[in-house]
């Protein structure tokens, strides 16, 4: 590890100094520190934690998003992004000290292999894993592996015991969870996050809406903390006219680099409304920051996180990894929407419930920008705002109408969930004979009352003591998450989404406004 912390100096040393940011004596004392350390301390020191908190401590001395990873983190931390794993294709969860299989990835080794949802996996590898307090973690250590391994896997189904080799294979991470008509005339695409195979998704998805003629697009960025910045580039492209900015960077040590948009946009002329929350950051406030900037669709919903900084990974000689902030980027009418950090991490993390508390999530006068970030759209000369997340077009409050702490005392505990995978284990089949497609689901299935009555007994088993007034105020939202989780493990993700969106009390406001032809171009007057 010794070796790693000189690299990092080493490299520290080559580039800064041929910048001419810092002397040779200011590294000259952090190499003469170590030395003296290793040299002469009392006690043995771990040499790895030294350099790695060292690194740490450093980078924390620059701003929030330059980070340090361990090598042993570096690969789950990509994953998400890069769009795939390799492994057997299970979703699952540990139900009872019972790994219990949730679903198998469509196309997936283990359901070609004929693995099912429900399926519960006794033995790995001839290993049992049943009873002996199982965490995802090991799971994750038996099951995932090289592609081309096989793993042997011993299930019960039925009270049959079943012996299957699965072989293992890329698996597709998707970041494209829906997609789907809200209306004869309008589609909906909801994104995750932004990663190597979100443009692909996205793109399948918008040419699937577009055989059925729609001539509006609604795309749901909420919660989206963001991922490549290429991807969410592409994203942009699709919905802006061709040669036109979508963004630059800009560093001290990094020239300004413009990127533009391309021929070939598959939704450059319908009309479009971009969802986005406190949670939407970074890649998210790329595309919406292109969108708004040239008065190309509507941005809805709350004030964005203000994340406008830009990372690169440098890979170590153990394969850990330093991430750090190396440009700014700026949207099209040239701003910034990083948020301040000059107050410390704690402060910068801790701006999003300053936000809640003053108001900001549930009345739109209760934002207040600085004139100074004042900027104007491209095309319309509308005023938008620069220095703390993107400011929408439409104002859209939190919805609390059902949110009391007994509700979220339930979902933060998990029993919801693993009561949901309890009915799906006994009701399963029956189900899929009852509702043969999602749209008998969802206009006739209704959660029995017993589960409600199960659901309380199980939370006073834990502490969650029910208090009936909370209880009537969240049991309609209650009821709708158990359908909503239902139908996400008997069919997928999507229809998640399909049985959630309609209940949310602006839904209705985002179709009658995308659908409308005065109120959408009343939205784009100047302001």
């Amino acid at each position: 590890m010794r070796n790693v912390f000189i690299l990092t100096i080493t490299f520290l040393v080559a580039s800064l100094s041929a910048n001419s940011q810092v002397n040779d004596s200011e590294l000259e004392k952090i190499q003469l520190s170590w030395q003296l350390i290793t040299a002469f301390y009392v006690d043995s020191v771990n040499t790895h934690e030294l350099a790695e908190e060292a690194i740490i401590a450093m980078l924390e001395k620059l701003d929030p998003h330059s980070v340090y990873i361990p090598a042993e983190e570096v690969k789950a931390m990509n994953e998400p992004l890069d769009g795939n794993f390799e492994g057997i294709g299970i979703e699952f969860m540990i139900l009872k000290d019972t790994l219990l299989v949730v679903s198998t990835i469509p196309g997936g080794p283990s359901e070609k292999v004929g693995m099912m949802a429900g399926d519960r996996i006794l033995e790995i590898d001839g290993e049992n894993v049943a009873g002996i307090g199982l965490t995802n973690s090991d799971v994750f250590d038996m099951l995932r592996g090289p592609k081309g391994t096989e793993v042997q896997l011993t299930i019960l189904r039925d009270d049959r015991s079943l012996n299957f080799i699965v072989e293992r294979d890329e698996i597709p991470i998707h970041s494209v969870e829906a997609s789907y008509l809200i209306s004869p005339e309008t589609g909906y695409i909801k994104i995750s996050r932004f990663s190597q195979s979100t443009h692909q998704e996205f793109r399948e998805g918008l040419k699937e809406l577009k055989k059925s003629d729609i001539e509006n697009l609604v795309l749901d960025l909420r919660g989206n903390g963001g991922g490549y910045l290429k991807a969410a580039l592409d994203i942009a492209d699709e919905f802006i006219g061709e040669r036109r900015l979508l963004l630059y960077t800009d560093g001290m040590a990094i020239p300004r680099s413009e990127y533009h948009s391309k021929p070939g946009d598959l939704w450059e002329k319908g009309k479009l409304i971009v969802l986005i929350d406190e949670g939407s950051a970074s890649a998210s406030e790329i595309v919406a920051g292109a969108v708004q900037d040239w008065d190309r669709g509507i941005i809805m919903g709350r004030r964005s996180f203000g994340k406008g900084l830009v990372q690169r990974p440098f890979t170590l000689q153990d394969g850990s990894e330093i991430r750090l902030t190396i440009a700014r980027y700026f949207t099209p009418s040239g701003r910034s929407i990083q948020k301040p950090y000059d107050n410390g991490l704690s402060e910068y993390h801790s701006e999003i419930f300053e936000r809640f508390e003053h108001g900001e999530f549930m009345y739109a006068d209760s934002v207040h920008m600085p004139d100074s970030l004042v900027y104007n759209t491209l095309e319309k000369k509308r005023k938008v705002y620069g220095g703390g997340g993107i400011v929408p077009d439409v104002f859209i409050p939190m919805d609390t109408a059902y949110y009391t702490d007994y509700y979220r005392d339930l979902v933060a505990s998990g029993i919801m969930n693993r009561l949901v995978m309890d009915m799906l284990d006994e009701n399963r089949e029956m189900w899929k004979e009852q509702f043969p497609a999602f749209s008998d689901f969802s206009s006739r299935f209704e959660v029995p009352d017993s589960f409600i009555d199960e659901l309380v007994k199980k939370g006073e088993e834990n502490d969650i003591i029910p208090n009936r007034q909370e209880l009537s105020i969240s049991e309609y939202w209650i009821r709708l998450q158990i359908k909503a989780l239902i139908a996400r493990n008997l069919w997928d993700t999507g229809k998640y989404y399909q049985v959630i969106n309609p209940a949310l009390p602006f839904f209705d406001e985002v179709i009658e406004l995308v659908e409308s032809e005065d109120k959408y171009s009343k939205v784009f007057e100047k302001r």
